[in-house]
């Protein structure tokens, strides 16, 4: 590696593999939301197509730290997302294991980070750490609400989504009381 950049050759590849997995997220979200698209639950396909942006985000913010770190981006193949679901708990618990995943795979990165006493790496990905505890609790949310209404009830989805929009687990605390 040239002496300009500022990561390890492990940490180039685990990073190149994250991105690989981003995008994987991100298409699996794009398959999701086609599904509920094609069944009009239009609410619940426009939470996963956010979802879908929100993970190719993230994609870019890890090629973003390459490119910054003088580090080589080699983007990995991506293996085809499932578009076919039973049901829509099914359909939301599979994006709630893939945020369970990609949840280890940053603390893998965190710990190769720790390992390596790579300082540059590990403040990059607190944002990351910080953002997968937001991304798991919203997903266990979403099939919690989806458990309650039911299959037959899916409206009551919808609507909890209209009025809601975007779900976190973190208030809003920028309102004064």
């Amino acid at each position: 590696m040239p002496d300009n950049v500022l990561i390890s050759q492990s940490m180039n590849t685990a990073i190149n593999e994250q991105i690989g997995n981003e995008f994987c997220a991100s298409l699996q979200y794009v398959a999701i939301a086609a599904h509920f698209d094609s069944d009009d639950l239009l609410e619940l396909a426009q939470h996963f197509y956010r979802q879908a942006e929100e993970e190719r985000t993230h994609a870019m913010r890890f090629v973003k730290f390459l490119v910054d770190a003088g580090a080589q981006v080699e983007i990995p193949s991506i293996p085809q997302p499932t578009s076919h679901f039973g049901t829509v708990e099914e359909a939301i618990q599979k994006a709630l294991d893939g945020e369970i995943a990609v949840t280890r795979q940053i603390n893998a990165l965190m710990d190769l980070a720790v390992k390596e006493s790579d300082h540059i790496t590990h403040n990059f990905l607190q944002w990351f750490v910080t953002e997968q505890l937001e991304e798991v609790s919203s997903m266990d949310t979403l099939l919690k609400i989806v458990r309650r209404a039911g299959e037959q009830n899916l409206l009551h989805v919808e609507e909890y989504l209209a009025r809601h929009g975007r779900l976190t687990s973190t208030p809003d605390l920028s309102q004064g009381s």
